[in-house]
């Protein structure tokens, strides 16, 4: 097995400051439909994998609308906005603490791949970063295959692998892989619903440095 310490990082919410356009995209979805709009407190209270219970939760009715149709408007939405994304506070620094130290770190995300590998670049971490992986479609079904590939491939060792995240599905991930996750609460889930998992939460990714310097 490769014992060389690895992160897993997910993308969206994490690295990626794309809370607000999901939520503006969603909203303008809302909108045309007369259906309530979300605040951010109330957006990380429904949020979740796989996203078609989240849209059924705001109000969507699949037996009205095609699901796929409704998934590809949202997408539409947000890669129209996706350029204006920033990194997250501290995410640069954080990414240079671990490669300075000789971690491994790849991004694994529920993100279409081309437009994965698009963001990433655009933002200028790619030289970070061994490994890129984002999923097949737009339809955000989660990425707990994706992840075990990349696991096996790697020939990873669980206790030297760390997944850093920000949504409850992470941790289903990381589950899955054997590994530790570390979630943040400054994504799309509330913190009150990641303190629920038992595992450890930080406020943002900014609190990373300090806690792997602890």
């Amino acid at each position: 097995m490769n014992e060389q310490h690895t992160i897993i990082w997910d993308w969206n919410g994490t690295l990626l400051d794309d809370v607000y356009i999901c939520i503006r995209s969603m909203n303008r979805m809302l909108q045309t439909r007369h259906l309530p709009e979300l605040s951010l407190e109330t957006y990380r209270e429904v949020f979740t994998f796989p996203v078609t219970d989240y849209y059924t939760a705001i109000g969507f009715d699949f037996t009205k609308e095609p699901w796929d149709e409704a998934a590809m408007e949202f997408i539409t939405l947000y890669l129209e906005s996706l350029p204006s994304c920033g990194l997250a506070k501290k995410a640069v620094e954080t990414l240079d603490f671990f490669r300075t130290k000789g971690y491994r770190q790849a991004i694994i995300s529920a993100m279409q791949h081309e437009a994965l590998l698009k963001s990433v670049d655009s933002l200028g971490i790619t030289g970070y970063l061994d490994y890129i992986g984002g999923i097949g479609d737009h339809y955000g079904a989660g990425k707990t295959e994706n992840a075990r590939q990349y696991f096996s491939q790697n020939n990873l060792f669980p206790g030297k692998v760390k997944l850093i995240g920000d949504t409850l599905h992470d941790a289903e991930v990381a589950s899955e892989l054997g590994c530790q996750c570390i979630l943040v609460a400054s994504g799309h889930q509330s913190a009150e619903r990641l303190n629920a998992t038992g595992i450890t939460v930080l406020n943002s990714l900014a609190d990373i440095i300090p806690y792997f310097k602890d």
